[in-house]
């Protein structure tokens, strides 16, 4: 049984998201706020974590900016804004997806298990591999990045995209195909969080969009890995 841990500070949205996912197997623990939270993610780490970005006290971004000092566990952010997501993926808070509010708890739960399958086939199925390119190497099994001799950290979805990119270079990528591929075929939402997320991982790789040297823009189509290898 996987566990989940959901941190709102809203009871009856807890209840609610509570009911779905016990309905669908899973064992579910609750917290109010982020203090509590953390204590919760330190005692008994779960397999994911749904985490509200507006708490009071230590907000969801703080919290997520802890967490990630101790635990790679996966984290679901919910925010109240779609606006915000562009936002919080360019802060590069480490989340492995967002959710906004009203949302069907029936869409989260499809989520919850997108991202648990996401990373376990990320996990398993990596090449025992390290792949070098020009400035850049990709460590798959130990899911490590060095750019231009710097370990640069990356969230797990950003490595799962970036990982596809490796795995094919000069393969052009479409939304759908990347959607599928790292989201998961029963992700719920729009194909242009595959462009949000690519600005971040570029940023993160120092690649700039208007003269890439490593993931390029095939305009009408999707994007294609343009590393040269080493």
């Amino acid at each position: 049984m996987r566990n989940v841990l959901v941190v709102d500070d809203e009871p009856h949205i807890r209840a609610v998201l509570r009911g779905y996912l016990e309905a669908d197997g899973f064992s579910v623990a609750e917290a109010a706020d982020g203090e509590r939270a953390l204590a919760a993610l330190r005692a008994n780490p779960p397999d994911l974590v749904l985490l509200d970005v507006m708490l009071p006290g230590i907000d969801g971004v703080e919290v997520l900016r802890q967490l990630r000092t101790f635990s790679q566990v996966y984290v679901i952010l919910v925010t109240a804004r779609a606006e915000e997501v562009d936002k919080l993926v360019g802060l590069g808070v480490g989340a492995d997806d967002y959710v906004t509010k009203p949302f069907s708890p029936r869409e989260v739960t499809a989520r919850v298990k997108a991202v648990l399958r996401r990373g376990r086939t990320a996990r398993d199925t990596a090449e025992e591999a390290v792949l070098r390119f020009a400035g850049l190497i990709v460590n798959l099994p130990a899911r490590e990045v060095n750019v231009e001799g710097a370990a640069v950290a990356l969230s797990t979805l950003e490595f799962d995209l970036l990982a596809a990119f490796v795995g094919a270079p000069g393969r052009v990528f479409s939304r759908a195909q990347l959607l599928e591929r790292v989201w998961g075929h029963d992700f719920y939402g729009d194909e242009r969080v595959v462009d949000v997320h690519i600005r971040s991982l570029r940023a993160r790789l120092g690649d700039d969009a208007s003269d890439p040297h490593l993931i390029a823009t095939v305009r009408g189509v999707g994007y294609k890995f343009i590393g040269r290898p080493q």
